[in-house]
């Protein structure tokens, strides 16, 4: 059986690289003037690899699957109240009221909103105790990272986070948070992280096995 794989390009990108993705399935990224023969060469090789990634991606969304009519946050679940007439999702209490016809854009503009306001005081507490600061917060959907910390401080999440337990998303807040100390992930890196967040290891193992599966439901 064959394995379905999309192509990007990018002039970036200087050798080929094979992911795997909840949403997206297979894509395969190629430098600018790469064979598209190379993506089909690179699925060959990385097969076993493949099928192994898509097993544990369809493994972990059975684990995380909720209810039909409701969505994953931070750990509970929010029932879906579609409205005719509506364009914007709102919450009130657990219940999310949503577009009669094509929630879907709707509701991700919600959770980036709500990411916002889950993630902005967190980080605040986590850089104060840090006795550091940051430059800009952004909110952003990236398709291989969690959060960032750039050098000049600027500081950037990923919305699908709030999909996943709370533990999971301020294990993550942190993470960033320390790199405002510490650029690296050398020693002084993980120590300073246990320090403050000294269960940071349960919830970054759960990142790892379920985090291709934070993903809306289809």
């Amino acid at each position: 059986m064959e394995i379905a794989y999309t192509i990007r390009r990018s002039s970036r990108a200087r050798r080929v690289r094979v992911a795997v993705d909840a949403n997206d399935g297979v894509h395969v990224t190629l430098p600018a003037r790469a064979r598209e023969r190379d993506a089909a060469l690179a699925v060959a090789e990385l097969r076993p690899w493949i099928e192994r990634r898509l097993a544990e991606v369809r493994a972990a969304r059975e684990r995380l699957a909720v209810p039909a009519g409701h969505l994953p946050y931070l750990g509970s679940q929010l029932a879906l109240a579609p409205e005719a007439g509506r364009l914007r999702a709102h919450r009130r209490g657990d219940v999310l009221h949503v577009p009669a016809v094509d929630a879907g854009p709707a509701v991700e503009r919600w959770y980036r909103r709500a990411a916002r306001a889950e993630i902005a005081p967190r980080l605040d507490e986590a850089v104060a105790a840090l006795g550091k600061a940051y430059t800009k917060l952004t909110i952003r959907e990236q398709r291989t990272r969690w959060g960032s910390c750039s050098t000049t401080g600027a500081m950037s999440f990923n919305w699908r986070l709030l999909l996943g337990p709370e533990e999971v998303l301020d294990y993550v807040i942190w993470h960033e948070a320390c790199h405002l100390t510490v650029m690296d992930h050398s020693r002084r890196y993980w120590a300073l992280l246990e320090r403050h967040r000294p269960g940071y290891r349960e919830p970054q193992r759960w990142l790892r096995a379920n985090g291709a599966a934070l993903v809306l439901p289809g």
